[in-house]
């Protein structure tokens, strides 16, 4: 198990993992070849609420990057697994229209922060400071690029959206928060709910 690569939460915080809820270091840290994280909770909200960003949302949503339009009320589950040292997590939405998966799959950069690319093949990539706020996890965005056919474009800081995701315990589980705002315009997407976790045996 210890010469298993270090999740990329566990390789970017150190020793500041230790400050985390027990909860949230299970969710974070590496999860040991044959095992997986196994996580099921129901989304307060999730999609957007500006209708002009349906046609982008639908693009986005048939490269299973995030589900379009506005749900309330919406079971999921969750997935994750270390894979060489990245975390590699698989959500499933029950929306009223049927199941949506989304792929992402997180690493650790050298500068200490951790990218996230988002999709089938991913066609977002995100990346994140890291920091832990009384025991809560924060991740907010330094930079988001995005992938048409064979080119990756880094958006410019004016037009790049901010995203900011806390996680945090509650009771006997734990909350995250989704929140991505364009400059200028405001909130265009988001998603919050509550969900338990463990770690098992990969059947």
């Amino acid at each position: 198990m210890t010469d298993a690569p270090r999740s990329p939460y566990a390789s970017v915080l150190g020793d500041r993992i230790a400050e985390l809820s027990p909860a949230l270091r299970r969710y974070v840290d590496t999860i040991p070849d044959g095992f997986v994280g196994r996580g099921e909770g129901v989304f307060d909200r999730v999609g957007s609420r500006r209708w002009f960003l349906t046609p982008l949302l639908r693009w986005f949503a048939r490269r299973g990057v995030v589900p379009a339009g506005w749900h309330e009320r919406v079971p999921f589950r969750i997935e994750n697994r270390t894979v060489e040292g990245t975390a590699v997590a698989i959500r499933r939405f029950d929306l009223p229209a049927g199941a949506f998966t989304m792929h992402d799959a997180v690493r650790a950069t050298s500068r200490g922060t951790v990218v996230d690319r988002v999709g089938r093949p991913p066609d977002v990539a995100a990346e994140f400071a890291v920091r832990v706020v009384e025991s809560t996890l924060e991740l907010q965005s330094i930079a988001v690029g995005i992938r048409l056919g064979g080119l990756r474009l880094r958006l410019p800081e004016w037009v790049a959206p901010r995203i900011r995701l806390p996680e945090r315990s509650v009771g006997d589980g734990q909350r995250v928060e989704f929140a991505m705002d364009l400059p200028h315009v405001g909130r265009i997407y988001e998603y919050a709910g509550t969900f338990t976790y463990r770690i098992e045996e990969d059947a």
